[in-house]
């Protein structure tokens, strides 16, 4: 006797949560691309100036900036599920109450904004 498992390989299509969680699982896919390109930029930059521009040229092609664009959405999409799930994962207790999950997504996300303005102000010398 033998087990033969009854799950067909679209299983996870049938229900929205499946989906949902397949979908943020994907995510990951452009983000590859995107370390790809970065990874290649730093080495493109260890390998002198000609290779450097070749570098910047090939990242404003317009199938690069799409798929950049595509991490991009990916990356916050998967920030913002992971937002909603930390407090479910991991209650904060401050003074012996806990901090209500809404209080927990919108300090992330303030973490967020602050980690972007710092680098505007960096990178950009802006804000």
């Amino acid at each position: 006797m033998s087990y033969k498992s009854e799950l067909g390989r679209t299983w996870w299509l049938k229900n929205p949560a499946f989906k949902a969680y397949m979908l943020r699982e994907a995510t990951v896919l452009p983000l590859v691309f995107f370390i790809l390109c970065m990874l290649a930029g730093i080495y493109s930059l260890g390998k002198g100036e000609q290779a450097w521009q070749s570098w910047v040229v090939v990242m404003g092609n317009p199938l690069v900036l799409t798929l950049n664009a595509l991490a991009l959405v990916a990356s916050l999409y998967h920030a913002a599920t992971f937002f909603v799930l930390f407090p479910r994962v991991m209650p904060v207790r401050l003074g012996g109450q806990k901090v209500p999950d809404n209080l927990i997504v919108i300090a992330q996300w303030a973490g967020v904004a602050a980690v972007f303005v710092l680098a505007a102000w960096v990178f950009w010398g802006v804000l």
